[in-house]
């Protein structure tokens, strides 16, 4: 008997989390596909390829949203089954509050587990096929920062010059073996070429060593510098925030090769961060799942089911906010970024343990 109500329980919540995946899918396909068709409405394309981007993108939209998209599912689920007598019925056959939640909440990390060994990879791959397809358009994008196998490469554009700049790794603070082509905007011939052996990024002042200057549009001479200063529109941190989309890194691509990563410029603590990320998402779930009972399931009351909306909708903005500030903090150096990490984890914990001690009393 009881491993028919355990498969009620767990098969009828995981309806409700796909059921909030498709509508969340839905909802992100309106709002990403308005962007992507702005994206290319100068660029000659129909609706196809930005409906295809979209389509492409959304998956890995719904993998970092599960948190929310899992707590929402729980309010849904707990709210029906109190609604139709359920709970009260489980009750009898001696389910107590805490044994439901438990279910309930290993299901959730169960599942945030599927989903970060089976189904990241297939997200990542597709994050991959887009960031690859939107870089055919670059062109048309005045700044571009990418990494491949050829290094760091830097696009900038003003009113007068582009900037082609190629290095091939990223060591720290410092670009090593570094090429810049500079253009003009026009015409596109180059004006002049620097080489150096290393330039200091700490600043959008950069400071290169070991500098030849290849002069091509006035005087055709090569100037051998000691050091130089040069200008960009970026430094090691604007760098880091944007040329590393780490959604393109599976959660087995972080593992097995986290030391190519690093050797490719991929900064450690960054690496720990996504990788601490990963590893926290089924205990989030688990979580969240705990904290939407604690809302529900101690009430006998039917009737607030508005109330638990409003409720749902004031956790997933705060835990949002919560998150945000605690990766900006990790960002800062005010904390570890690991650390920035878990501590939504362990706060909600904390709130979560007071809360089941209450609502197993009821």
């Amino acid at each position: 008997m009881n491993k028919i109500i355990n498969k009620y329980l767990i098969f009828g919540f995981l309806k409700v989390i796909l059921n909030c995946i498709l509508i969340f899918i839905c909802l992100g396909i309106i709002l990403n596909l308005f962007e992507e068709i702005e994206f290319f409405k100068d660029l000659n394309e129909g609706i196809g390829l930005p409906f295809l981007l979209t389509i492409v993108f959304i998956p890995n939209l719904i993998v970092n949203l599960l948190p929310f998209v899992v707590f929402i599912a729980a309010m849904w689920y707990l709210i029906s089954i109190k609604s139709n007598s359920d709970l009260l019925s489980l009750k009898v056959h001696g389910y107590s509050n805490l044994k439901i939640i438990l279910i309930l909440s290993l299901t959730a990390f169960i599942f945030g587990s599927s989903v970060i060994l089976a189904v990241n990879p297939v997200t990542s791959a597709m994050i991959k096929y887009y960031e690859k397809t939107k870089a055919q358009y670059s062109k048309f994008i005045d700044h571009l920062i990418s990494i491949n196998e050829n290094g760091v490469w830097i696009k900038e554009i003003d009113d007068k010059k582009l900037r082609i700049i190629n290095a091939k790794t990223l060591e720290g603070n410092f670009l090593k073996d570094i090429t810049i082509y500079e253009m003009n905007n026009k015409d596109n011939k180059i004006l002049r070429r620097i080489d150096a052996d290393k330039a200091d990024i700490r600043n959008s002042n950069w400071i290169f060593d070991s500098v030849k200057i290849f002069d091509f549009y006035e005087t055709g001479e090569t100037t051998d510098l000691k050091n130089y200063k040069f200008k960009s529109n970026y430094d090691i941190s604007k760098i880091n925030s944007l040329y590393k989309n780490l959604d393109t890194i599976s959660f087995w691509e972080l593992v097995n090769e986290y030391d190519s990563l690093v050797t490719k410029g991929y900064n450690k603590g960054v690496l720990n961060e996504k990788l601490n990320s990963f590893l926290s998402l089924p205990i989030f779930l688990f979580l969240m799942v705990v904290l939407a009972s604690i809302f529900t399931i101690g009430s006998v009351n039917k009737s607030q089911n508005l109330y638990y909306v409003f409720i749902s909708i004031i956790s997933c903005v705060v835990i949002y906010y919560f998150k945000d500030l605690s990766i900006a903090l990790g960002q800062t150096n005010r904390i570890s970024l690991a650390l920035s990490v878990w501590m939504p984890v362990i706060a909600i914990s904390l709130f979560c343990s007071i809360g089941v001690l209450q609502i197993n009393e009821k």
